[in-house]
């Protein structure tokens, strides 16, 4: 019986015997409206919707390190195809199922494509590919002198691993004291051709939504007073928190913050943010309660965000202050250390260098969050005053 059939059958039916029950005609009339238009009258007349099929996805990565992947994908019955390249990008659309695409990051990335056909049906298949994308030297400098000074340790990270006589890693997660969200773990730290690199990942592990690493100096090599100096190329995104920083040897006995702390470098990643770095040293007032210097203590680019090139970021650590530096310009107006509470920065310090996930300071990250992430850093210099 075909659509039109049934539809007549319908109306008779209610004329013959529901005439005078007028809300169940009009119920009986959209019921069988409704299934003629669903086709469920059967019938040669309704045919059967074209679906793709067979579907493929290949990826081809190129290997001079630009990031530059071709896609492919092919499927029977397909006339669109649509590709989500997992880096945040913006989909796009392909009628011949091939797709070139750049990653700025190196990383795993899971891609997804859709064929559709014409009548608009789909199928999805996804891929994971692993790209390696080299990193880019461009930025500003320092010398291995400066008048004045000797160097007395530097780490340029030209082995292949950690060096181990310099750094260990700390792992575990559990907020950190600041309710970040990531799980710190040797995997995400990388060193090659001269750079090490810190590579935050939405992923889950030890309970949590993020990976990523800290790296500390602490029971290996730690300091007191001099000029240090650390390249670095920043990572960028809601939620994202990179630092460079120092905290007093001691700490433990006394507990943070007596042992003192002093921030190098620390950024907040979001849009409006990423051109900011902040310089800041912490430590307890006389009645034992947390103290820190922020006001007027960052610098803010002229254009571009800290994830363009790489910056250094300097102290100067005397006997009775420390002053912050980016690229050789200070910035801030530097601490005077000579009061009686501010004893602590008197005493060595030790490395941290990390990337965190969310915090009571940054905030969560959100879905203009791109991962993954990555601070790379080119050396880490310590030079001290020369005698004489």
């Amino acid at each position: 019986m075909t659509g039109d059939s049934l539809y007549q059958f319908c109306l008779l039916t209610n004329y013959l015997f529901f005439k005078p029950m007028k809300n169940l005609f009009r119920l009986t009339a959209v019921a069988c409206w409704l299934l003629m238009l669903s086709g469920c009258g059967g019938g040669d007349d309704a045919p059967d919707k074209i679906k793709p099929t067979n579907l493929t996805l290949s990826s081809d990565i190129s290997e001079d390190g630009t990031g530059l992947v071709s896609f492919t994908a092919t499927a029977d019955n397909a006339a669109k195809y649509y590709f989500s390249f997992g880096d945040g990008s913006a989909d796009l659309e392909s009628t011949d199922g091939t797709e070139d695409h750049t990653y700025a990051t190196s990383g795993t990335y899971s891609v997804r494509v859709v064929a559709k056909s014409t009548d608009l049906i789909g199928v999805e298949k996804s891929i994971n590919v692993e790209v390696e994308v080299a990193i880019s030297d461009e930025g500003y400098k320092t010398e291995l002198t400066h008048e004045g000074y000797a160097l007395v340790w530097n780490d340029e990270f030209t082995e292949t691993t950690l060096n181990s006589e310099n750094w260990k890693h700390e792992t575990g997660g559990g907020g950190w004291g600041n309710h970040e969200l990531e799980y710190y773990q040797a995997a995400n730290t990388k060193v090659k051709d001269g750079y090490l690199t810190i590579t935050a990942k939405k992923e889950s592990a030890g309970g949590m939504s993020y990976t990523s690493s800290r790296i500390v100096s602490a029971g290996k090599k730690d300091f007191k007073y001099g000029r240090i100096d650390i390249r670095a190329i920043l990572p960028k995104g809601q939620g994202l928190w990179p630092a460079l920083w120092m905290l007093g040897s001691s700490i433990g006995n006394p507990p943070w913050p007596a042992c003192g702390e002093i921030d190098i470098m620390e950024m907040i990643g979001g849009s409006g943010r990423e051109n900011t770095v902040y310089g800041t040293p912490h430590w307890s007032d006389p009645n034992g309660n947390h103290a820190s210097l922020n006001s007027n203590h960052e610098v803010v680019l002229s254009s571009g965000t800290f994830a363009d090139k790489f910056h250094v970021f300097t102290i100067i650590w005397t006997d009775t202050r420390i002053d912050w530096y980016m690229d050789d310009v200070k910035f801030g107006s530097g601490i005077n250390t000579t009061p009686s509470d501010l004893t602590e920065f008197n005493e060595k310090f030790f490395f941290i260098m990390n990337v965190a996930v969310g915090g009571d300071w940054p905030g969560s990250p959100n879905s203009s969050t791109v991962f993954p992430q990555r601070m790379v850093v080119d050396y880490v210099r310590v030079f001290q005053e020369q005698e004489g």
